[in-house]
C-alpha cells in the first residue's frame, strides 16, 4: 500500500509539473490515524503554499469544516499550528520530497508536522539541498517515524526538471496533435489543454519559436488564458528581425524582449512548432509535452521517426497529453 499512497502524491505533483518553476513540483498524501485518506495536495506555484502545507490545510477543512482558515502561507501554519486541536494526531504523511526544515517565502513543513503530532512520514526522495534539506532529521529528533524511498525512481525523474534548470538549459517541447496525430491546424486542442500552456508560458524565461510559424499563423504568444505574463521570445530565423511585419501581434507585447538566440540566462525554456521545428531541434530537447485532442482531421499526419519515454499521462477535458523524454 506505501507504493499506492506515494503513487497518489507523484500523480498529483506531475500536474502541476513546470508550473512551480524554479522550485520542484512535490506533492503530499495524508492519511489519518485509520489509513483512512484525507487529502491529495501538490505545491501549485513558487512562492505559494508547499505541498505538505497545502494537503493539511485540505485535510484540516474535512475534518473541521467549520473554521474558516487564512489563505497566506505564514498565517495558515500559524493557525493549524495553533487550532488543531490534536486531530492530526498519529496521521500519516507521503511526500514525494523530503520535507523542508529552514524558513523561506513559507514556512518548514518538516516543523509542521512535528507540531501536529503526526506518526510517520513515509518519502520518496531525499533533499539533496543544503538550504532545504534535513527535514527528516528534524522529524527523528521530534519522535516521528521516517522512511525514504518509496518509489524513489518515480521521484527522481518528477525532479527531472527541477535539477536540470538549477544548474542549466532545461528545454521543453510542446506539440499539440489531432486524434490521427496532425499538427496542422490553427487550433488543435481544447481550451483547457491552451490554458495549461499558456500557464507554462507564464512561468517560463523564453518561448522559442520559427519564423515561419510566425508569418504564417501571426501569432500573440502570449499566456491570455491564465491572464498570465506573456513570455520574453526567441526566434529561431534566417531572416532580420526588421524583416518581420510588426504588425503581427506578438511584436505589439509591452515589455516583451525578443531575441534571435537564446540567452544564457535562461534557464526554462520551452519551445512551439510543428513536424520541421521539432525535426530541427529534437536532439536537445529535455522533455515533450504532447497534447491530443479527440478530433480527427483530414490534414497530413506527423512523420518524424519518435522513440519516446511516457513519464506522466492524463486528461484536460475531452484531450489528452502526456510528458515524455528519450
Amino acid at each position: 500500500m506505501k507504493n499506492f499512497y506515494m503513487q497518489l502524491a507523484l500523480n498529483e505533483a506531475w500536474k502541476y509539473q513546470f508550473l512551480t518553476y524554479p522550485n520542484p513540483a512535490v506533492g503530499c498524501v495524508i492519511l489519518d490515524k485509520n489509513e483512512k485518506i484525507l487529502s491529495i495536495k501538490a505545491h501549485e506555484k513558487a512562492g505559494c503554499n508547499h505541498a505538505e502545507l497545502n494537503a493539511i490545510s485540505e485535510a484540516f477543512k474535512k475534518l473541521k469544516p467549520e473554521i474558516s482558515l487564512p489563505k497566506e502561507a505564514n498565517a495558515l501554519h500559524e493557525f493549524i499550528c495553533k487550532n488543531h486541536q490534536g486531530i492530526f494526531k498519529d496521521s500519516i504523511a507521503f511526500v514525494t520530497l523530503e520535507p523542508c526544515s529552514h524558513q523561506g517565502k513559507t514556512p518548514p513543513c518538516a516543523k509542521l508536522f512535528s507540531e501536529l503530532k503526526f506518526k510517520k512520514v513515509f518519502i520518496s526522495v531525499k533533499d539533496e539541498n543544503k538550504i532545504a534539506s534535513n527535514g527528516a532529521l528534524y522529524l527523528k529528533k521530534q519522535g516521528i517515524e521516517v522512511e525514504f524511498g518509496i518509489l524513489e525512481e518515480e521521484g527522481k525523474k518528477l525532479l527531472k526538471p527541477f535539477l536540470k534548470w538549477q544548474k542549466e538549459q532545461f528545454k521543453l517541447f510542446k506539440l499539440a496533435l489531432s486524434m490521427n496525430g496532425s499538427p496542422y491546424g490553427k487550433i488543435v486542442s481544447n481550451e483547457l489543454s491552451r490554458t495549461y500552456a499558456h500557464q507554462i508560458r507564464s512561468t517560463i524565461d523564453l518561448l522559442v519559436i520559427g519564423g515561419e510559424t510566425i508569418r504564417a499563423d501571426r501569432p500573440i504568444l502570449d499566456a491570455r488564458l491564465c491572464k498570465g505574463k506573456a513570455p520574453d521570445i526567441c526566434i529561431k530565423t534566417h531572416k532580420n528581425l526588421e524583416e518581420f511585419d510588426k504588425n503581427i501581434p506578438l511584436f505589439k507585447v509591452p515589455n516583451r524582449k525578443i531575441y534571435t538566440h537564446i540567452p544564457e540566462e535562461a534557464k526554462f525554456i520551452m519551445y512551439e512548432g510543428g513536424e520541421n521545428f521539432l525535426k530541427n531541434f529534437k536532439d536537445e530537447i529535455d522533455m515533450f509535452l504532447i497534447f491530443q485532442s479527440s478530433n480527427l482531421n483530414n490534414k497530413e499526419n506527423i512523420k518524424i521517426p519518435l522513440n519516446l519515454t511516457p513519464l506522466f499521462k492524463a486528461n484536460l477535458g475531452e484531450d489528452s497529453y502526456g510528458i515524455y523524454e528519450f
